[in-house]
Parts: C-alpha cells; structure tokens; sequence
C-alpha cells in the first residue's frame, strides 16, 4: 500500500499504531522573517496565476517549491531539498512511493540522506485529504532516519495547497495536527511561523 492509500487519519493510525491529537500552535512565537526580493517577485507573478487555477502542479511548483527553496536559503544551505523523489522505507507496511517535498538536514542533494526531517503533501484544495499520507510519509521519515543510525526526536509535516498550509509533528508514536490553517499571504508566517 503506497503512501496515496492512507486516504484519512484512521487509516494511518491503525497501521502504525498511533496516538493522534488535535491541538493548538507548537511552533514558537518568531519575530517576522521578510521573504527574499526572489520569492517575494516569484509569488507576485504566480499568486494570483496559482490562486485561480485547479492544478496541484502548479501550486506545487508556483507556491510550494520556491517557498521552500527560500526556507533552506534561509538555513544557509545546511539542509537539502527533494521535490517527486521515491522514498521507500518499508514496502510491506506501505511505506513507500513519491513524496511531494522531502527536506534533510543534510548538505548532500544528490541523495535523500538521514535525518529526514519535514515532510510536504501538495493538495489541490482540501488540505484534510493529504493527512493520512502525510502522517505516513512522516513515519516513514522516523523509521528511515533510524536505520540510518540517526534518529531525530520530532519529524514535521505539512499539508499545502499553496495558499493554506497546515502543520503535523510526529514524537515517537503520538502525531500533533495543528488545527489552524495559516494562510498565504502573508509569506512571514509561513517561513518563521509568526501570526
């Protein structure tokens, strides 16, 4: 079962045993980090193309890519970005197939290396309908990060479709679904995760 097959939270919780909450904001409080003169020209141009069409694809790579090309330029380079790329982990338990948008905190681009640590599903509107892949996707990151003999405390994720963003975190068996929905514009709250 491809990660795509955990169509909804249950379905995920069941097969890797979890415990799911719903809670409130659990990134801290940051001060307003203003987007570079690129990404603020990247979605002055693509907004409101993105904004208005039905397409993932080109949300994904209107949107979402260039944000978080942004977000390792904003960490220097000392994380690595993965765009379409497989991530198998564990085929029999379905930990496998295509994550949207992978990031390590490693400098190597030439290969998805550990630790795995933030997960991006791309949707076409719903965000609630990438849950379940994401929440895979993230343990799938926590069990590759740990064959790797580099194990992270938490694993984040997000679900997007460009224009809303909402975030997940993985601590060993338990997920948080932040319940808000943060919305783009503005970008600041996004990169820094700033009201």
């Amino acid at each position: 079962m491809p990660y795509e097959q955990f169509t909804t939270i249950r379905k995920a919780r069941e097969a890797f045993h979890l415990t799911v909450l719903e809670g409130d904001r659990f990134f801290p409080q940051l001060n307003p980090i203003a987007p570079s003169e690129v990404l603020a020209g990247t979605l002055k141009e693509t907004l409101p193309i993105v904004a208005t069409s039905g397409s993932e694809k080109a949300r994904s790579e209107g949107i979402i890519y260039p944000l978080l090309l942004e977000v390792r330029r904003l960490l220097h380079r000392q994380v690595s970005l993965f765009s379409g790329e497989d991530f198998t982990v564990e085929e029999a338990v379905g930990l496998n197939g295509m994550c949207d948008f992978l990031m390590t905190r490693s400098t190597d681009v030439l290969e998805i290396d550990a630790p795995a640590i933030v997960i991006v599903e791309a949707k076409k509107t719903d965000l609630k309908t990438g849950w379940g892949q994401c929440i895979a996707e993230m343990v799938a990151a926590q069990r590759f990060n740990l064959a790797k003999d580099n194990p992270v405390s938490t694993v984040y994720g997000c679900v997007s479709n460009g224009i809303q963003w909402q975030f997940l975190k993985l601590e060993q068996q338990t997920v948080t679904i932040d319940l808000t929905v943060y919305p783009l514009p503005p970008v600041e709250q996004i990169l820094n995760g700033h009201d």
